[in-house]
């Protein structure tokens, strides 16, 4: 299925509503300065700006996409969500957790798809129970 990036952008806003975030805004343009939304996530008592970025990639987000969606967060917020249709480098990974940095968190295709689901998010999960009956040849060989 196709998707236009502004449509991956407000899909990653709408899974970031049902996740508990208590507003959120696509910002994501053209001279977005790399950010393409700031949710608000209340937990308690408390609640703070998380800026996200979505990539539609098909192939992996490497440790460059990491430092510079950090950058971009710069002196606006210190909580950042990267999210990809695709898959993280391993260096990727690594620099979303580097001591010293701002850590952030990642959504890979996979975990994308377990969320879709979860929400049900234009998917929808069909339960059925298959019964496999196999014949044993042995026991009517003996009657």
């Amino acid at each position: 299925m196709a998707m236009d990036p502004s449509g991956f952008e407000r899909l990653a806003q709408r899974l970031l509503r049902e996740a508990g975030f208590v507003s959120t805004q696509v910002t994501g343009r053209s001279g977005d300065g790399g950010i393409d939304g700031l949710g608000v996530y209340r937990m308690s008592l408390v609640s703070f700006p998380v800026f996200f970025q979505c990539k539609r990639y098909r192939g992996s987000v490497g440790a460059g996409a990491v430092r510079d969606f950090r950058g971009a967060m710069t002196k606006r917020g210190d909580k950042g969500l990267l999210i990809t249709t695709g898959t993280f480098t391993s260096d990727a990974r690594t620099e979303a957790t580097r001591d010293g940095a701002p850590p952030l968190d990642l959504i890979d295709g996979a975990r994308l798809c377990e969320l879709l689901k979860q929400y049900e998010h234009g998917v929808r999960t069909i339960t059925r129970t298959v019964e496999d009956v196999k014949v044993v040849p042995a026991f009517f060989a003996d009657l």
